[in-house]
């Protein structure tokens, strides 16, 4: 990584990106990247946070002269805890812990009074008081007794310590922030709980807008962890009841995603369906608005007359080798196509490092249904080399946001077959209006995890020219009217300012 980072004593926007930019690319990044680039006249801050540094590489952008700091912080790094000692904690520190939890148990969702600035983390409630006081040790086995006696206590222990160590990690963060304008999380997470600390701990407006949501897919990754390893007997356990650890993990997750609404002045999302799942998990409807991701319908355009005459029988897959993006669902749909279709091509584009393992099952599926010369794995490419030598889009994932792919597909006259997730729907069929409805079908969409219907649909498009075309058309149509980068920009940048000026006119009211 690189050790010359930029720092200033003061930015305009504060963006906190959870795992994302500037050392992961695509997806949120580009999102951020776009951002900043197309808001030149701001000064930005990101506040990078990772789970561990072995887990990244280095920066993955050139960054833009505007990204006038940046600073990077790992939650979970191995490190050696502090000595034993002896140490009290006081009853006022205790009952803010304690109404903390209780929160975390009801429907409420505001930050105690008592833990809106770092001093509490700094000064009254430390991480060695977590570790070491006798009250720490009282409230945490009487806990233990109370929701959780059936598993061994150690499982507990352990967890209840993980799940609070990056709070210490967060304080510190928040203490070591320059002046700040505002801060924007583009999730809720832990980047949400440092916009929530940060906005009051500097009295500096929150905005949050969420790309996919955050907390249903902690849920997703949770209820399939194979890192939280407690089972109850099957003698105790009843067939509907779940892992009592993972219920642990996921109601922290909605707990700290409510607090960061009860602190967002504004809560953007990506499409009405998101809009609507936020206000579900408690989001204040009155605080929520929905913002489309926006491309570069020109730039992408001029790749339209860069096609052949005839359609490629090409289907790319552009997106991590990540099982959420579930590449073993399109591996097997390439089969079924290939069986009808044999010169079809199926083209994984995007990095494989960040999970290896799933990587490899990949590779070794393409093996084994004998697709060697069909499937194939090229790495991160640029789009603008991809597109005009593809025929068809495709997503497969079991949980999206709005994916910047199928727009930029649009744009550069590419449909697409999708899941049925995240905002896919409304892009492909229209959504945000009777007009755009109106519009028609850029494609189709079908179930998660269905690679009959999914090669149904690539060899229907790809042997029916004229209903490609009008797929063709739609796209372009809807994108161009929809979904502009300027419109994104001018939007944020009206949004900036307004609360920039609020904050020059005497701060963010607490």
């Amino acid at each position: 990584m690189s050790k010359h980072l930029p720092k200033a004593d003061e930015v305009d926007v504060m963006i906190l990106a959870e795992g994302t930019y500037p050392y992961v690319k695509g997806g949120v990044s580009s999102w951020i990247h776009q951002l900043i680039t197309g808001l030149p006249h701001k000064r930005f801050g990101i506040c990078f946070i990772g789970s561990r540094k072995e887990d990244y590489g280095d920066i993955q952008y050139d960054l833009p002269s505007n990204l006038v700091h940046l600073e990077v912080h790992y939650l979970f790094m191995s490190s050696e805890d502090p000595a034993p000692k002896k140490l009290s904690v006081s009853s006022s520190a205790m009952q803010a812990l304690e109404a903390l939890h209780d929160e975390f148990r009801t429907n409420r969702d505001e930050l105690p009074a008592l833990m809106h600035s770092v001093d509490f983390f700094q000064k009254s409630l430390t991480f060695d008081h977590f570790l070491h006081a006798k009250e720490i040790w009282q409230f945490v086995r009487r806990r233990y007794y109370e929701k959780a006696s059936e598993m061994p206590f150690i499982e507990y222990f352990w967890s209840v310590r993980n799940m609070h160590r990056p709070i210490w990690v967060i304080a510190d963060i928040v203490a070591g922030f320059p002046k700040v304008g505002l801060f924007h999380a583009p999730s809720t997470g832990y980047a949400g709980m440092i916009g929530t600390l940060g906005s009051y701990q500097n009295g500096a407006p929150f905005l949050l807008t969420e790309h996919g949501i955050y907390t249903r897919e902690r849920k997703i990754d949770l209820l399939t962890a194979e890192w939280i390893s407690y089972h109850k007997l099957s003698l105790l356990a009843q067939a509907e009841e779940m892992n009592y650890i993972k219920e642990l993990w996921i109601r922290f997750f909605e707990r700290i995603a409510r607090m960061a609404y009860r602190r967002a002045s504004e809560i953007f999302s990506l499409y009405r369906g998101a809009k609507n799942v936020q206000i579900t998990f408690g989001a204040p409807e009155e605080k929520t608005r929905v913002i489309p991701n926006g491309v570069d319908v020109e730039g992408l355009g001029a790749l339209v007359d860069k096609r052949q005459a005839t359609v490629p029988k090409v289907v790319t897959l552009i997106g991590r080798v990540v099982s959420i993006k579930d590449i073993k669902t399109f591996i097997r749909a390439m089969r079924i196509a290939a069986d009808e279709l044999p010169d079809i091509e199926g083209w994984i584009v995007g990095p494989d490092d960040e999970d290896p393992e799933y990587a490899a099952e990949c590779r070794q599926m393409v093996e084994a249904l004998k697709l060697e010369g069909c499937v194939k794995f090229l790495g991160f490419q640029k789009i603008h080399d991809i597109l005009p030598k593809t025929g068809l889009l495709t997503l497969t994932s079991i949980s999206e946001g709005m994916p910047l792919v199928i727009l930029e597909g649009f744009a550069a006259g590419v449909p697409c077959v999708a899941t049925d997730v995240g905002s896919c729907r409304d892009l492909i069929y229209g959504g945000i209006d009777e007009e755009d409805e109106a519009i028609g079908a850029a494609g189709a969409v079908t179930g998660i995890a269905n690679p009959s219907d999914l090669a149904s649909e690539y060899v229907r498009f790809l042997t029916d020219h004229k209903r490609w075309k009008e797929a063709q058309r739609c796209g372009l149509k809807r994108v161009r009217r929809y979904y502009r980068q300027d419109q994104f920009l001018e939007h944020y940048d009206t949004i900036y300012d307004r609360y920039l000026k609020k904050e020059s006119h005497g701060g963010h009211r607490l």
